[in-house]
């Protein structure tokens, strides 16, 4: 048994780009006697159909005055390198390795240092040795071992090393060198997203006989005042998609030469930044515990976040629930499953909001990902959810000067004393009681402009099939 595809649900768009004779509910059978029985409000089969809530939930909206916001993150306090190799055999007391992933000239190994030295393919070749000398131009260190027997891999192996300690004799002068803390510097560029609706003064005077309403309480029985409605929700959601789907456009692209007012340089969404910056899970849903292990344990190595929400499609909130209710011995009766209170007399709860395994997880379903007219169904480059680290962090603040604590997630939009593009409306024309030109129409224009800041991005996860 399964789901028929017919009949199915319609994609078919509501809005049209014109004002025509079917966008007005009339009858033209002037031989009918009667008028035919109607329902005064518009029926609202697909309920709420705006999908804007993600970043609400999740961030918060600040003021910038500049194209460009940049923020600095901190790096790793403590240095590791996990590609080096040696050039002595096993056995020797001492090596000199020679560090293939850094930046060349900045190693950051310093004599009298103590090291731990660990083969990348065998666990039970590894050693402890001291750092004798160091070449910052060639990117080597030399060591000599602590262990009689010496080096206990061969010169192809590739070696692990991190620093643990130091160790000087008595009456000795200081750590020769220091190390100057490097901050990891993002920057991102807002966008200006705008919209537009236009109804002529003749079509305002047109007066349906069904009463309209929309998302955000908006009731008339004029047409172009759902119309009107509409197209302010469609540009909130607008607003929030942006903030998500967002990339920059690449050097060369066709974006960055289109022609006229369209096209620019992109901007940094926050699918983008996890893919670029964060963490990815690919090949389908994690649905074993082994699988959130594996996440958690990218999370110990990342920023260790305590709590975070996941914020997932249908499917893969299911798996979800399936997983946890799979670890009641008693789910195959289905009596301990969701809650773990379900008794005879109420509904059986099959739904779980939120586990902890080493970290607690909240989850909840994201609409974007489900609306059949957005992201639900999306088989090439499709996303199954996001985990989001819940709280916010300390960076420093290139404008303010200072270190600020900031959401994770959060929007930046262009604003000054005398001018706020948070979110900017305004009505021209001569129609709808707009006075500002010669034009026999109302037209009402939509503008912001914004870019969203991932902080951390290492921290986050993204969920792709």
């Amino acid at each position: 048994m399964s789901v028929l595809p017919t009949p199915g649900f319609s994609l078919t768009p509501s809005a049209e780009r014109k004002t025509l004779s079917t966008n007005y509910i009339t009858d033209f059978n002037f031989l009918n006697q009667y008028l035919p029985d109607t329902y005064e409000k518009e029926f609202e089969r697909y309920g709420n159909r705006s999908v804007a809530s993600f970043l609400r939930a999740v961030g918060a909206e600040m003021p910038s005055n500049s194209d460009l916001i940049k923020w600095a993150e901190q790096g790793r306090l403590h240095t590791k390198y996990v590609n080096c190799d040696s050039n002595s055999a096993a056995g020797s007391d001492t090596a000199t390795f020679t560090v293939l992933d850094t930046v060349a000239g900045q190693i950051a190994f310093r004599v009298g240092q103590t090291v731990f030295l660990s083969d990348n393919a065998v666990a039970a070749n590894s050693n402890k040795a001291i750092i004798t000398a160091v070449d910052y131009t060639a990117d080597t260190f030399t060591v000599a071992y602590y262990e009689g027997g010496g080096q206990t891999f061969g010169t192809t192996a590739v070696i692990t090393a991190f620093v643990y300690g130091s160790e000087f004799k008595k009456g000795t002068e200081g750590m020769q060198e220091s190390l100057e803390s490097v901050d990891d510097i993002f920057e991102n560029s807002p966008i200006i997203i705008k919209d537009k609706y236009a109804v002529s003064g003749s079509d305002m005077a047109q007066i349906g006989w069904v009463e309209v309403t929309t998302e955000n309480g908006a009731t008339g029985y004029l047409w172009y005042i759902k119309s009107e409605h509409e197209t302010r929700l469609r540009f909130d959601d607008y607003l929030e998609m942006s903030m998500i789907e967002a990339v920059p456009a690449e050097t060369g692209s066709g974006a960055i030469a289109a022609g006229g007012a369209v096209g620019n340089k992109g901007s940094e969404g926050l699918f983008y930044s996890i893919n670029d910056r964060g963490n990815v899970w690919g090949g389908g849903n994690p649905v074993a515990l082994a699988d959130f292990d594996a996440i958690i344990q990218r999370l110990d190595k990342q920023g260790a976040i305590e709590e975070n929400v996941l914020f997932l499609n249908r499917q893969f909130s299911f798996d979800v629930d399936d997983m946890l209710g799979a670890q009641s011995s008693n789910a195959a009766g289905g009596v301990s499953y969701g809650l773990f209170d379900n008794d005879r007399d109420m509904s059986l709860n099959l739904g779980f909001t939120g586990f902890r395994r080493g970290y607690d997880f909240y989850k909840t379903d994201w609409k974007y990902l489900n609306d059949a007219t957005l992201r639900g169904g999306i088989v090439g480059g499709s996303v199954n959810g996001v985990l989001v680290p819940a709280g916010s962090t300390t960076v420093y603040d290139q404008v303010l000067g200072k270190n600020a604590k900031r959401p994770f997630l959060h929007v930046r939009y262009r604003a000054s004393e005398t001018e706020d593009r948070r979110y900017k409306t305004w009505i021209t024309g001569s129609a709808g009681g707009a006075s500002t030109s010669s034009l026999d129409a109302m037209e009402v224009h939509f503008l912001s402009e914004r870019a969203l800041c991932t902080l951390g991005a290492n921290n986050f996860f993204i969920f792709e099939a």
